[in-house]
């Protein structure tokens, strides 16, 4: 796409695009879907949903991995006792979602798994259901993490992170 072209979609959108593309009762969902999540392993996961790139990264051409790897380090999700918190970002300009997971969890699940899971919610997201299409991120991502990093029986997740998404 041109530099141009993709300089003005992004900067078009802002927060109350990603606010409008997941109401507050989506949020509250995903939020609530993440907690549940939490109680079935020692994982952390986050959500990210971000408009548009900021014009720096735009100007340079960066990617939305890119993007998604700064917020991963932003939003602490690297911080965990375990290593293995997880950033799911979703780029509403792009319609493109990235899985970046620690070190920890990243030992069993390489790049190509999450970028299988992130290629299947493609038409979620081309439709606009981007509701739907996180909620197989955490879905995917919980799956990973009950396989890898189970909680003993009467363990409990000491919730490292917030639950609810963030919105940019």
């Amino acid at each position: 796409m041109n530099r141009w072209l993709r300089i003005l979609k992004h900067r078009w959108l802002d927060e109350g695009d990603a606010r409008r593309a997941l109401g507050n009762a989506a949020l509250g969902r995903l939020r609530d879907r993440v907690a549940a999540s939490e109680s079935t392993h020692s994982g952390e996961i986050r959500v990210c949903v971000e408009a548009g790139l900021p014009l720096s990264y735009l100007w340079r051409d960066a990617t939305a991995r890119e993007r998604a790897v700064t917020q991963f380090g932003k939003l602490r999700v690297w911080d965990t006792e375990h290593n293995n918190g997880v950033l799911i970002y979703l780029l509403l300009a792009e319609r493109r979602i990235e899985i970046v997971a620690d070190r920890g969890l990243s030992r069993h699940v390489g790049a190509a798994q999450w970028q299988a899971v992130a290629h299947g919610m493609s038409s979620a997201f081309r439709d606009g259901r981007f509701e739907d299409g996180l909620i197989s991120a955490i879905d995917a991502v919980t799956a990973s993490l009950q396989e890898h990093f189970p909680l003993a029986p009467g363990e409990t997740n000491p919730n490292e992170l917030p639950d609810t998404p963030v919105l940019r």
